[in-house]
């Protein structure tokens, strides 16, 4: 998967005398990593997939013979946000992750160093290791690590070849001080010892959850700021860039857009709010969740603007969608904003034309199309839905424009030649703060 891939991908890269073995149960997907056309798009992945394969790396359905054979396995699996039952809409699913400790367990002998790579709660660990020696034959012997990534989908590969730093964490024993320096001494062949940073497990799996929390916090503040420079007559990136200059708080993720996406951000906050209700800390757990709220506001607030500002209706007309994924450089559409601002129009009859670049038909028909929703709702859906190869395809006869990703393609774009193909007032809803204002206003566009 995402963090699977990518990661092993640079450990065999940088660690050629390490055999590497991906293993997943799915043999289309094995079959996709062992071919020409990976199963995710990273820029530079294919690079470093094509450099190792068949040398020290290699990607098998063969779960059993991996567990086996390696001294170390990362355990990379999906950790989603609960659908039903206790904790439903934010505890994360731990489903996966047992079922892999209980695979490992059933198989391993020896002794083994379990690696969490997944995004988990605070103390999972504790439970994989009650599930490893409640199954395990009597001669194997297992340590637990806490490895979280943090990687940004689109640079993951830069980011993986250059961390800000590497966390693990383990156990306050000798043999868990060993384990820490065996997993250490793999990331030391390419990163300044520095950088890894070592902590007790319940400190590394912690870590992982508030610095995404701390990220998109960051974002829906500037995006709350944003709905109060709309109303004052306030600029937002001149306030970014204002506050962004003080030291103390820095640029980065300061830049206001139609709000936050991807499979981390919503997910470990939800998963954060829900640990603090655990441990009855109501407060924090509060305060967390408006993140996540002021998201969502932020998303809808995107759509109702577009069908205020076509004169308080979008039934029947067309508006061209610019990007599917969550982000550029990404195929992956996982709480995108662009799924819900389609929604929002859909439900208000829109015609919607979406082109991205690097998002599947089929992906986007599921994002819409959704189980649970009646088959006459879906079909009505269906009818509203149309997907492009081009974005002035995309265009031709569209009421407005709104960019929900900020594809490096739509800056480069002929809005000349976009203008004259749509519908007058042409409007350009920017969601991402991508396009020069001034350029396309003078065209005759309506930019907002």
């Amino acid at each position: 998967g995402y963090v699977g891939g990518p990661t092993c991908s640079v450990l065999a890269l940088k660690c050629p005398e390490v055999q590497v073995t991906i293993v997943d149960l799915n043999q289309d997907r094995i079959d996709a990593w062992n071919s020409d056309n990976l199963p995710i798009y990273e820029p530079g992945l294919d690079e470093v997939v094509k450099e190792c394969r068949g040398r020290n790396l290699f990607f098998s359905t063969d779960v059993k013979t991996a567990i086996k054979e390696a001294d170390l396995i990362f355990v990379s699996v999906n950790t989603p946000t609960k659908t039903f039952g206790m904790g439903k809409g934010k505890a994360a699913d731990l489903k996966y992750i047992e079922s892999a400790a209980r695979m490992i367990a059933d198989i391993a002998s020896g002794s083994k160093i379990i690696v969490e790579k997944s995004t988990v709660p605070v103390k999972s660990a504790e439970s994989i290791k009650k599930i490893l020696y409640s199954n395990t034959k009597s001669d194997a012997h297992f340590q637990i690590l806490s490895n979280p990534e943090f990687l940004a989908e689109g640079t993951a590969i830069p980011d993986l070849m250059a961390p800000d730093r590497v966390l693990i964490g383990g156990e306050e024993t000798p043999e868990g001080q060993m384990a820490i320096a065996g997993l250490s001494g793999l990331y030391e062949h390419w990163i300044p010892k520095e950088r890894i940073l070592t902590t007790n497990l319940w400190s590394s799996e912690l870590s992982k959850l508030t610095a995404n929390a701390f990220l998109a916090q960051r974002i829906s503040s500037i995006n709350s700021i944003s709905a109060l420079c709309e109303a004052t007559g306030a600029n937002v990136d001149e306030v970014a860039r204002a506050i962004g200059s003080d030291s103390r708080i820095g640029s980065k993720f300061l830049k206001a857009s139609v709000g936050f996406g991807g499979s981390c951000f919503q997910k470990d906050i939800l998963n954060l709010v829900y640990l603090c209700q655990s441990y009855n800390l109501h407060e924090v757990a509060h305060y967390w969740q408006q993140v996540v709220d002021i998201n969502d506001y932020q998303k809808q607030r995107f759509a109702k603007h577009i069908i205020k500002k076509l004169f308080n209706t979008v039934t029947g007309k067309k508006i061209a969608i610019y990007g599917f994924a969550f982000k550029k450089d990404t195929g992956d559409t996982r709480e995108s904003a662009s799924i819900d601002v389609c929604k929002y129009l859909l439900e208000e009859g829109a015609n919607v034309h979406i082109y991205d670049p690097k998002v599947s038909i089929k992906q986007i028909h599921m994002d819409l199309l959704e189980p649970g929703v009646s088959e006459a709702e879906n079909k009505r859906r269906a009818s509203l839905i149309h997907i492009h190869d081009t974005a002035y395809e995309c265009v031709k006869d569209a009421h407005a424009i709104a960019i929900c990703t900020e594809w490096d393609e739509f800056k480069t774009l002929d809005y000349g030649k976009v203008y004259e193909s749509m519908l007058k007032p042409a409007y350009i809803f920017d969601g991402r703060k991508l396009l020069d204002d001034v350029q396309l206003t003078e065209l005759g566009f309506h930019v907002e």
